[in-house]
């Protein structure tokens, strides 16, 4: 599996940014032949939460050897602590980046499926409003959407204090955003009012998250609102042995295939001798 940081210029976000990608195009048998040939891939665009970048997936779960496991590319941005949101005025538009040129990018710098129903997006607390609020406004894009310990009280009456100034942010005053398309349930009324393919949807979080309620009230709005969900509720915090177990319930939960490991520095074949 080949773990591969690129460095290019965003037009959205006005300056050089990091990207780690997962490649699955090493793989080689025992009696080294080469894996089949699985590109194009199908791939999820992975998003961290508040305080990290795009080193946290790959050094806080599992992620590159359950993705080798299923032939999966898996491409990681960095989302500072911007929520994922656009803000032209400081040439910030990171849902713009995340949702449409972050794809368009790496498809063209690698073997990746153009395929809706090939291209996901998942994230964790802050990149888990990231994926589903832009999982829902570039739903052309994305069919699949995962939101682990989702951060999505931010518009609720009873966030207070909140964790940052959401105003500071760019998002705005509350009594005008929460009409805006930052607002999922805005956009998960839009897409149910305009009869276009709805992304099929995985919530998760923790019963001592104290995310829960807000996770749950999605729960509920997007069974109402007739979205394919799955969703988990089990024991865990706001950490991340919760978000290891569930990446690898999401990865389960994908239309993906178990292609096998291959050879690599974790299966050597010794079993086969």
């Amino acid at each position: 599996m080949a773990l591969i940081q690129v460095n290019y210029l965003s037009m959205a976000l006005f300056r050089t940014v990091p990207v780690n990608v997962i490649l699955p195009v090493d793989k080689f048998n025992f009696d080294g032949t080469p894996a089949p040939d699985a590109r194009p891939y199908k791939t999820l665009y992975l998003l961290h939460g508040l305080l990290g970048n795009y080193t946290d997936w790959v050094t806080g779960t599992r992620i590159q050897r359950w993705a080798e496991e299923r032939n999966l590319a898996v491409v990681m941005p960095s989302g500072d602590n911007a929520f994922y949101i656009d803000r032209p005025a400081a040439k910030n538009c990171y849902g713009e980046f995340v949702g449409r040129e972050l794809v368009e990018m790496t498809r063209r710098m690698f073997p990746l499926s153009d395929r809706r129903e090939d291209t996901f997006i998942a994230g964790l607390s802050m990149g888990g409003y990231g994926a589903i609020r832009n999982g829902l406004k570039y739903s052309d894009t994305f069919g699949c959407v995962a939101g682990l310990s989702s951060a999505l009280h931010m518009f609720d009456e009873n966030d207070d204090p909140p964790i940052m100034d959401y105003d500071a942010l760019g998002m705005g005053p509350l009594e005008k955003t929460r009409d805006s398309d930052m607002n999922p349930r805005v956009l998960i009324e839009r897409l149910e009012k305009s009869k276009k393919p709805m992304p099929k949807i995985y919530l998760a979080c923790g019963t001592e998250d104290g995310l829960l309620e807000s996770n749950r009230a999605y729960r509920d709005l997007f069974r109402d609102a007739g979205f394919d969900l799955t969703y988990y509720e089990g024991p865990g915090g706001h950490e991340w042995d919760f978000w290891d177990d569930q990446i690898r319930r999401v990865l389960d939960w994908l239309p993906l295939k178990d292609a096998g490991q291959g050879v690599n520095s974790g299966n050597v074949g010794l079993d086969e001798r």
